[in-house]
């Protein structure tokens, strides 16, 4: 295995998420703040910087979305409507979408 690949948390999608939201990387460097780099970014989407919790949690509001899917989700592989509307939506209004899904596809236990 490779040992930069494994020390800095593997392949991840913010890329795919960067080009979904149309920011490059200058662009979310700026909406970052701080003393954050271009090439700072450019290391966290080629796996040269870990793509650490705290990167996650200060990336995935600026793309819209969550600090999972940066890791585990291509968002050209999602069903973007579904996503749009639960990113606009409130923490109210989520709990109304989970509880209307909940009696649209109720839980028999399984997954698949």
């Amino acid at each position: 295995m490779d040992d930069d690949v494994d020390k800095n948390g593997g392949p991840n999608h913010l890329r795919a998420w960067m080009r979904f939201r149309g920011v490059n990387g200058a662009q979310l460097a700026t909406a970052l703040g701080g003393n954050v780099t271009p090439g700072m970014v450019s290391d966290l989407v080629n796996s040269k910087r870990q793509l650490s919790a705290k990167w996650l949690r200060r990336l995935a509001p600026i793309l819209h979305t969550t600090p999972g899917h940066l890791l585990d989700h291509d968002p050209t592989d999602l069903p973007t409507d579904i996503a749009e509307v639960w990113f606009a939506a409130d923490p109210d209004q989520k709990k109304k979408i989970i509880e209307l899904a909940k009696v649209i596809v109720p839980s028999t236990g399984t997954h698949g």
